[in-house]
């Protein structure tokens, strides 16, 4: 290691989809770190180019998180600060990250959350249900069967639950969800 202070890794929340909902701290962050761990690059690159920003990418996604996870330490301790993204939202929050905080938290790299939009949060805010106490679930199984027996687990659950799912199956989970909850 060089006599560089070690880094800092953000967690940087990104908008959902108005780019106007980026905070001002997320764009100084993302203006002023020496690289962006992005779940898709091309995704976080239309944000970049929006704000007139240009910073070094690096991809970090599902299939490459373990080594990517590594090598991004090896930076963090050399001295670069890291800003981690994913395509909308907040990072780990059923997004790639949490493989990375681990590594780098138990190097003892300071980790900092940069807040900012989160689906699941702004979804229940205006959904008319209770949200004073909530269960998150994120992605059930894609295939039928695993996420059947999940949602009959969840069948005497009272709080209010928030879901995650694909455009192309959500039709799918909703009559799933018909069939185990009832009206």
């Amino acid at each position: 290691m060089n006599d560089r202070t070690v880094g800092t890794l953000y967690i940087v929340a990104t908008p959902i989809g108005n780019l106007g909902d980026v905070s001002s701290r997320a764009l100084d962050i993302l203006a002023h770190v020496d690289r962006i761990a992005a779940e898709d690059t091309r995704h976080t690159q239309k944000l970049l180019r929006h704000y007139g920003l240009n910073c070094h990418l690096t991809s970090l996604h599902g299939h490459n998180e373990q080594s990517k996870a590594n090598a991004l330490l090896e930076r963090l301790l050399a001295g670069d600060n890291v800003a981690l993204v994913s395509d909308a939202g907040t990072p780990l929050i059923s997004d790639p990250g949490s493989q990375l905080v681990t590594t780098v938290a138990a190097a003892g790299v300071k980790v900092v959350p940069i807040p900012g939009a989160c689906a699941a949060i702004a979804a229940l805010s205006v959904s008319g249900l209770p949200t004073e106490h909530f269960v998150f679930e994120g992605f059930l199984p894609a295939r039928a069967a695993r996420r059947k027996k999940r949602l009959v687990q969840m069948r005497s659950e009272t709080r209010t639950m928030v879901f995650y799912e694909a455009v192309h199956r959500v039709m799918d989970f909703f009559n799933e969800c018909q069939q185990v909850f009832g009206d």
